[in-house]
């Protein structure tokens, strides 16, 4: 495992760039015409992540919202620390019972479930301050990590209107945006990632955009 060297390292601007440039080069000038060819001989759909997103808030959402949210829950613990590990663990139990209230299961319990998650995810981390690494953790590390990026990657199947094995290659855009972000994210740390993150969503929207 390696150990985040913050933003105030000598280097990490430098690094940061280098990360963007590769990530960037290999998303727009392998990955994406390869499977534009592969879409186009398949009949494939396009995505529908953003059609669902107003153009006032298409910017925000993909800039500065997806890449906070999908850091910190895809690659915020994987420095293994307990408090990272439980503050992404009540993530999740939070947006499942949000999706309880919307899908109006147990709609009641499960709205003072998110309301106590407000107190007990912030009063856990306080807690668990000074705590190490999770037992075990650095030995699974190699799993664990891949694990998260393939997660990342298959999540975003579900930007598309159906599901057929031919969209597989279609994701790996992200599960290459994964293995750069989670390198930056264990090289400096997680404010890192979100920044190179952001970068790349900012500069693929604006190209989408124009027509690129």
């Amino acid at each position: 495992m390696l150990t985040p060297s913050g933003l105030r390292a000598p280097y990490a601007g430098q690094a940061l760039r280098y990360m963007l440039a590769l990530h960037l080069v290999v998303l727009l000038l392998v990955l994406l015409p390869v499977l534009g060819l592969w879409q186009a001989a398949m009949g494939l759909p396009s995505p529908e992540a953003f059609d669902q997103v107003s153009k006032a808030m298409l910017v925000p959402f993909v800039v500065l919202l997806a890449p906070v949210a999908e850091e910190l829950a895809f690659r915020g613990w994987l420095t293994g620390r307990v408090r990272a590990v439980w503050l992404v663990f009540c993530g999740f139990l939070t947006a499942g019972f949000l999706a309880m209230v919307s899908l109006r299961i147990y709609e009641v319990p499960a709205s003072f479930a998110v309301l106590g998650m407000g107190i007990v995810a912030p009063a856990g981390w306080w807690w668990l301050r000074g705590r190490g690494v999770v037992p075990g953790f650095e030995r699974a590390f190699p799993v664990l990590v891949w694990l998260s990026i393939l997660v990342f990657g298959l999540s975003h199947l579900s930007n598309y209107p159906r599901f057929t094995w031919a969209l597989l290659p279609m994701v790996l855009p992200q599960v290459w945006a994964g293995m750069t972000l989670s390198y930056t994210r264990m090289r400096i740390g997680i404010f890192g990632s979100m920044l190179i993150h952001a970068a790349a969503n900012g500069i693929s929207v604006s190209l989408a955009l124009l027509g690129v």
